[in-house]
């Protein structure tokens, strides 16, 4: 079996529609920016709830990413962070 190369877990973590979604709306509604962690953190387990469904379901392009779970799930908290910071200044202009 061939390593799962860091260009695939990093393209799937930010490309994860999931992850964006839950972040921003999570981030928008923030009241303290300390709060972003958890956003990025419950957006990163949606985002790895999707990859699990889609690599059960057998899809081919994530199917060798499944492997690498923890890598993505990191990469997923990490621009799920940057996502919730994105919503947080959006939700903090609506103010």
């Amino acid at each position: 079996m061939a390593p799962v190369e860091l260009k695939t877990v990093l393209l799937v973590a930010a490309l994860n529609p999931v992850v964006v979604l839950v972040a921003v709306l999570m981030g928008r509604s923030a009241s303290q920016w300390q709060k972003l962690p958890v956003a990025a953190f419950a957006a990163a387990l949606a985002g790895s709830a999707l990859i699990w469904l889609a690599v059960w379901a057998g899809v081919s392009s994530v199917a060798g990413v499944g492997r690498a779970a923890a890598g993505v799930f990191v990469a997923e908290f990490v621009f799920g962070l940057l996502w919730a910071a994105i919503g947080y200044q959006w939700g903090q202009r609506r103010r």
